[in-house]
């Protein structure tokens, strides 16, 4: 806490989209300093996905930087308001999800928490410990605080009325539930994407109404997703977990597109962003080639989840594979249950998930469509073909997916 302020902002400003007000969040870190208290960080995290991606860890690695910084770090697992469904940025109502699904996610979210949080220095929550324990009078009365124009300002809630989708009753709930929680741990500064944007204002305005003061908004932008268009999410497939293993993370980061290259560099490394600078002026010149950069970013990627000899050697071995047109030196096994199998032959969208080498059919579908599905090292392109298999293929789906295929019984 006694680094110098304008450092402290320095890096807290790096990637951030906004900071609501930022001139408060520099009297914060003044105010820390001079009563030697430190902040509290509020994230609030609804378990809505069981795994956490790049995307989502732009927050926790923002969060850890608070952490690095001497301040409290404060995780609320939302599995209260998980079973609302945070409307933001949603166009229909999200389904309800009952309380078996919410707690499966939570113990596999909150155990990947820790590849970038420290652990001895993180608060852990959940919000139903005290929205849980409301009566229906407590919500009527924090309720009475807040007006429906202000809930329906929203621009989520704008738009479906102007498309006269339905909006339901408890939507307009949530942004409520999630100011509560910054009133119940009196944050003082909460994090989120740009998408949270009216959830953390308004537990600014229910954070006064309590006679606290305010909370500061600090907003990441969304990262784009391996299409380089969508933000980056599990349902669309465009998703590198921070879980999986290295060779796999260093195939789909070089898979991202050259032009978010940049925000990538900036928002899921540690590259000083001096040295960003100059690799993007670097390839605008042409002095940096576009491959040798995307090779840098997935090392740095990799190293960061992984190690740097796991890096180094996902590296290699992407090289020697895809730049050599090589066959990896160890492909695992992928047995095939044989009641995948009619009259002998096997459906090649059915054959990759059978292998899990496609998490489901849509994905196999959209692997076939890319040309990015190989038996033997012959391309197949037909999304209806029947193919018959014998032990010791080689399947390949993507640039680095491979199994030898094994028929079982």
């Amino acid at each position: 806490m006694q680094i110098n302020i304008e450092k402290q902002l320095e890096l807290i400003k790096r990637g951030a989209a906004d900071i609501a007000p930022e001139e408060e969040l520099k009297q914060k870190f003044v105010k820390s300093q001079k009563e030697n208290r430190p902040l509290r960080v509020k994230l609030g995290i609804d378990p809505t996905a069981p795994d956490i991606h790049l995307g989502f860890a732009v927050v926790l690695r923002k969060m850890r930087q608070f952490q690095d910084l001497g301040h409290e770090v404060i995780l609320i697992v939302g599995d209260f308001t998980a079973s609302i469904g945070d409307p933001s940025g949603k166009s229909e109502t999200r389904p309800m999800l009952n309380a078996e699904q919410i707690r499966a996610n939570a113990e596999t979210f909150t155990s990947q928490f820790w590849q970038i949080l420290d652990r001895s220095k993180t608060t852990l929550t959940f919000n139903g410990d005290w929205l849980g324990k409301m009566t229906f009078g407590d919500v009527v009365k924090e309720t009475s605080k807040v007006t429906v124009a202000r809930i329906l300002e929203r621009d989520d809630f704008q738009k479906r009325l102007s498309e006269e989708r339905p909006i339901g009753l408890h939507e307009l709930l949530y942004p409520i539930a999630q100011a509560l929680d910054s009133v119940e741990i009196k944050a003082d500064i909460e994090i989120g994407g740009t998408d949270q944007r009216f959830n953390i204002l308004m537990g600014r305005d229910l954070q006064e109404n309590h006679g606290q003061e305010p909370q500061v908004g600090l907003f990441m932008p969304l990262l784009p997703g391996l299409d380089g268009v969508q933000k980056m999410s599990k349902s669309l497939g465009n998703y590198i977990g921070i879980t999986e293993a290295p060779k796999d993370m260093f195939g789909k980061a070089m898979s991202i597109p050259d032009d978010v290259m940049p925000m990538y560099y900036e928002l899921a490394t540690n590259v000083p962003m001096d040295e960003v600078r100059q690799i993007e002026q670097g390839i605008s010149a042409g002095t940096v080639h576009p491959m040798e950069a995307k090779k840098r970013l997935a090392f740095e990627i990799t190293k960061i989840y992984h190690s740097e000899e796991a890096a180094r050697a996902a590296q290699e071995e992407f090289e020697r594979v895809f730049s050599q047109r090589e066959t990896p030196t160890e492909i695992p096994e992928a047995i095939i249950p044989g009641d995948q199998f009619r009259d002998g032959k096997i459906w090649i969208v059915r054959l990759l998930t059978a292998t899990c080498m496609a998490k489901s059919n849509g994905e196999a579908r959209r692997l076939v469509e890319q040309g990015g599905v190989t038996l033997d090292g012959e391309r197949i392109d037909d999304m209806n073909a029947e193919l018959q298999i014998s032990d010791g293929q080689i399947l390949r789906a993507g640039k680095l997916r491979f199994a030898r295929l094994k028929v079982g019984k």
